[in-house]
């Protein structure tokens, strides 16, 4: 439907959900123009650390 109004260059489309890297392939050959894939931060373990800039 963006095609036929002209509106398909306006648009960024964006893909998220259930996207893994096995099926990240099919999503990409769908026609959107970014994939959000979460599983590449959400299933690890997170480290505690912080930065102290000084003057």
């Amino acid at each position: 439907k963006l095609e036929e109004l002209g509106l398909r260059e306006k648009v960024i489309l964006e893909a998220s959900g259930n996207i893994s890297l096995d099926t990240v392939k099919e999503f990409a050959s769908s026609g959107v123009d970014v994939l959000s894939i979460g599983m590449l931060t959400h299933s690890y373990k997170s480290i505690d650390f912080s930065l102290e800039i000084r003057r």
